[in-house]
């Protein structure tokens, strides 16, 4: 990864967090004029802040993302057998997945089904970018890529989570889903190469 490469990579996924959350920002507003992003009600106000929360998002994304590729660089290091770590990934999606329920609905009054809502469209991306993932490289890209897009989407999600509403939830979210899905897509074409596993 050079630095142009790199360069590359943060500018594009910053324009796509931005537009994302600017795109979802505004659809929000139109059904809910009670929504404002951090309490502005002058429109252009909004518009900034919404794609300075997006950009900000962003960023967050990118650093979940070098981090996972750090963490995941020392655990193949540390496991060695390949099967083993695929399994891990997969209990790991698994726990995350049954988490976003428990967890959140813990301390709610409402009912555990509503929920189910975040983690089963977070399942249905993961999986439909995973297959995609496999067809941009080859199949040992499809754990990886679900337990990028699942657990570490999850993990970088959390501010938004334990806010427990709908409308930061999906500011937060589409912003940040965007972004994972953007580099993990992007990443062999960048490095220039169908081997990368992610």
């Amino acid at each position: 990864m050079t630095l142009r490469k790199w360069f590359y990579l943060f500018w594009t996924t910053l324009l796509i967090g931005a537009f994302s959350a600017l795109v979802i920002g505004i659809i929000l507003q139109t059904n809910d004029q009670q929504f404002s992003f951090l309490n502005g009600s002058a429109v252009g106000y909004n518009i900034v802040t919404m794609l300075l929360g997006g950009a900000t998002i962003s960023v967050l994304s990118q650093m979940g993302f070098f981090a996972y590729l750090i963490i995941r660089f020392i655990a193949m290091g540390i496991v060695r057998s390949k099967w083993v770590w695929d399994v891990l990934q997969i209990v790991l999606v698994i726990i995350t997945l049954i988490d976003l329920v428990y967890l959140r609905d813990a301390n709610a009054q409402e009912s555990w089904l509503s929920y189910t809502i975040l983690p089963l469209l977070m399942l249905i991306l993961g999986l439909g970018i995973a297959y995609w993932k496999v067809k941009l490289t080859n199949r040992n890209g499809f754990i990886p890529t679900l337990f990028f897009m699942i657990v570490v989407s999850a993990i970088e999600a959390v501010p938004a989570l334990r806010l427990d509403t709908a409308a930061s939830t999906i500011f937060m979210m589409v912003p940040l889903l965007a972004s994972n899905a953007w580099q993990i897509l992007i990443l062999s074409k960048v490095l220039k190469t169908n081997k990368e596993p992610l």
